[in-house]
């Protein structure tokens, strides 16, 4: 919110200079973002009149000017401007004025002594460019310091608002604070009582009674619209951020940004028949001010005519029924529309206004006519007219609850003891009615604070009112108690250590995602879809953390970083009925090389094998068993599902070549999403004795079909009751020579060891001899 610090002072005037407004404003909440004064820093220059105006002899392009700058007698000064005119008022620097990046000084121009200077809007530091001299009012004084006749002196503040004080997007709702904060006058606008003159009337109905709980206009005929914007109403329209369009136009911007009321001027004879405030119906459409042809939609609110609609409720008006140079007759519209109803159809359509800002947040429906009287008024002023009747429609108005408030609850929250009388004069201040039971409260919001919902609410305006400098900071004294900590269960930051050990770096991305994300890597037709998305591509919520991962390594790969390895911490979510579940996961993408580049091992790209080591380790002691099965983003013969105990906890695989190839990725990365409460799970150490004594190695090689997996045969030959052995690892796989067509050979070390005595020859044949029985179960033969 960009406003005049001088425009304030019209409705506040506090005893407080720039820098004192802007503090106080600040540490009331509504922060000064930036602070800017209109114009640059120079001095001694007046406003000035061309008396005579004759050539210079010596320069074709120069004139001599005799000026009165309200002096005894006039002033020569040569000028090569353009547009002087004798009985033109401009600016005149006067010997001795330092204007940006000059001084003026008397000085002979060919010949002719020039005591001053005619002013630009460029050499005053007011433009960019300027074509010839700044041209000046009629009835400016001359004289008079160019200064105060332009308000120069005048600060430009820009607040920072947040979401919730829409109350203050207006030059009247930052009065209003500054008048409760300080305690000064306020010069509050009422409504106008407009004569009636004019018995044009347009018919209103509101279908959508719900959406629109507001609805008033009155048509002001004879209007003169190409009468000129007053100068301090383009003045302040500009300081604030808008440029001047017309005089009807800037009437309906200025009441906006004076009341925070957004008004829309219809062309009478281009409206037909009554008004209808209704949604949009299947097929219509609009051309928006903007010259937008939007395709309208069922739940977007329309002002329409007997024809169709004409505006777009809340957030722009229609090109075929604005205002121009040619309209005498105007229905002038103020409105109140729900929130629920506007928010969002800005982002949708791609485009906005500071209507459709308003309305999205709340606006006072209790300042409606005012607004509409207001803008009447300026109108009949500046263009001229006949009011009609005011059409008015009201349905059901937003209810303010009653919100309780209690002293103790005040200094149980602030930590300083206030008095029942004060509080009851800080609500006051602030537009609250009050009802009084002791040192309990009653308090009703105003009809412009949407804010105002529960008791902590209340104390915040309390605070902000007392002042937040004004209490005392205070050490807080507390009894310390240690906290148990599960030991079964593994804190995310011992985890995150864990993958940053195994060289993964972690990412956070956004839980909302592209729909085709959803659709090609997780398989998911029924998302869950957000009624109001920042981005259109960012319409779902994940069901899986890979989309995020994969867009931050194609980030990676785009600035030129050859080895990227990421994890990402976070929550998934499915649509379940009418139900919403929230799982989080635990999820990594490895890319390029297996080792970053180094002299001492030879390159090669990291593989499914390498990754699966990655989550063995973070799950070890517990042993992982890995079951092929296919998931819709990892290559066919190289997915595999991840369980624990026989629970399934996620997936583990290599990018799918269609989407390596769609997601445009030269090298197709490997990764892993397993559930995070299956990782943070750790089960209590077991005691048990190390071994001071030599183990024995046995090696075993057995013929098995093709299809059948390794893992199996491990899991066989650990459960096979042999007491002595205490590991088993594949070292081998043969193929070929002496092995028939559709079986392989798979060797194994087996370890046995014993904590009391050395094995001997007959035990250890004793272990493996359980070891081939329970292989043999299972198809398995010893190669000979």
């Amino acid at each position: 919110m960009k406003f005049s610090e001088s425009w304030l002072r019209t409705f506040v005037n506090p005893a407080l200079d720039s820098d004192g407004l802007a503090h106080l404003l600040t540490m009331a909440g509504l922060e000064v973002e930036e602070r800017t004064p209109v114009a640059a820093t120079f001095d001694q220059v007046v406003v000035a009149e061309v008396l005579s105006k004759e050539k210079h002899p010596d320069a074709d392009r120069l004139n001599v000017l005799s000026v009165n700058v309200g002096q005894a007698e006039p002033l020569t000064i040569v000028c090569g401007a353009q547009n002087v005119t004798v009985g033109m008022k401009a600016p005149c620097a006067l010997v001795g004025a330092k204007l940006p990046g000059i001084e003026i000084k008397q000085a002979k121009v060919r010949g002719i002594a020039s005591f001053g200077m005619m002013c630009s809007a460029k050499e005053l530091g007011l433009a960019e460019e300027s074509s010839g001299l700044m041209e000046l009012a009629a009835d400016a004084a001359i004289g008079q310091s160019i200064r105060a006749h332009l308000d120069l002196d005048d600060q430009l503040l820009t607040l920072k608002l947040t979401p919730n004080r829409t109350d203050c997007l207006s030059l009247h709702g930052i009065a209003r604070d500054v008048a409760a904060l300080t305690g000064a006058s306020l010069s509050a606008l009422s409504a106008s009582n407009i004569a009636q003159r004019c018995a044009a009337k347009v018919e209103v109905s509101v279908a959508a009674s719900a959406a629109c709980p507001r609805y008033t206009g009155r048509v002001i005929s004879g209007v003169n619209a190409q009468a000129a914007t007053p100068v301090w109403m383009v003045r302040r329209l500009e300081r604030s951020g808008l440029r001047s369009i017309s005089a009807i136009v800037d009437v309906t911007n200025y009441v906006l940004l004076e009341l925070g009321q957004p008004l829309h001027a219809f062309d009478l004879k281009k409206l037909n028949g009554a008004i209808e405030v209704r949604f949009a119906r299947a097929g219509e459409q609009l051309k928006t001010l903007n010259e937008q042809m939007v395709e309208l939609q069922s739940d977007m609110l329309v002002i329409a005519d007997q024809q169709g609609p004409v505006a777009l409720a809340g957030v722009m008006g229609g090109a075929e029924s604005a205002v121009d140079e040619k309209t005498s007759d105007i229905f002038l519209e103020s409105a109140f529309f729900s929130p629920s109803v506007i928010v969002g159809k800005s982002r949708r359509l791609g485009f906005g206004s500071d209507s459709s800002y308003r309305f999205e947040r709340g606006v006072d429906f209790a300042a409606t006519q005012i607004a509409l009287d207001r803008a009447t008024q300026l109108i009949l002023d500046i263009c001229g007219g006949e009011a009609g009747a005011v059409t008015e429609v009201i349905g059901q108005l937003p209810a303010r609850a009653p919100v309780q408030l209690r002293v103790d609850r005040i200094e149980r929250v602030l930590g300083i003891r206030l008095a029942a009388v004060e509080v009851a004069q800080i609500l006051t201040r602030l537009g609250m009615v009050l009802q009084r039971q002791g040192d309990q409260f009653e308090v009703t919001p105003p009809s412009y604070r949407f804010d105002i919902a529960i008791e902590e609410d209340l104390i915040e305006e309390i605070a902000r009112v007392y002042g937040y400098d004004r209490i005392p900071a205070a050490t807080s004294q507390a009894n310390m108690t240690m906290l148990p900590q599960v030991e079964v269960l593994r804190p995310l930051a011992r985890l995150r250590r864990a993958l940053v050990t195994r060289d993964y770096q972690e990412a956070i991305t956004y839980a909302f995602v592209e729909a085709d994300w959803e659709r090609d890597l997780c398989a998911n037709t029924n998302p869950v879809t957000l009624q109001n998305p920042i981005a259109s591509q960012m319409s779902v919520m994940r069901s899986c953390l890979l989309g995020g991962l994969l867009a931050a390594l194609r980030t990676n790969l785009a600035r030129k970083q050859p080895r990227v390895r990421l994890f990402e911490i976070g929550g998934c979510f499915t649509a379940a009925g009418d139900s919403y579940a929230q799982q989080e996961r635990v999820a990594v993408v490895a890319y390029g090389s297996a080792q970053a580049e180094q002299w001492g091992v030879s390159a090669r790209a990291v593989d499914f094998y390498d990754v699966k080591g990655d989550i063995e380790a973070l799950f070890a002691p517990r042993v992982l068993t890995f079951e092929a099965a296919q998931h819709p983003a990892s290559h066919p013969g190289r997915s595999a599902r991840i369980r624990v105990d026989g629970q399934a906890v996620g997936w583990i695989g290599e990018l799918h070549p269609q989407w390596q190839h769609q997601y445009d990725l030269p090298l197709a990365p490997v990764w892993f999403e397993v559930d995070q409460a299956a990782l943070t799970h750790s089960p209590l150490p077991n005691l048990a004795e190390i071994s001071r004594l030599p183990a024995v190695r046995r090696d075993i090689a057995v013929v098995v079909d093709e299809a059948q997996t390794v893992q199996v045969l491990i899991e066989t030959i650990r459960q096979a009751q042999a007491p002595n052995v205490v590991d088993a690892t594949l070292f081998d796989i043969y193929r070929g020579k002496g092995v028939e067509q559709g079986r392989k050979s798979l060797a194994f070390r087996v370890l046995l060891q014993d904590t009391q005595k050395t094995l001997t020859d007959k035990e250890i044949d004793s272990n493996m001899q359980l070891v081939m029985s329970a292989l043999q179960k299972i198809g398995a033969t010893l190669r000979s």
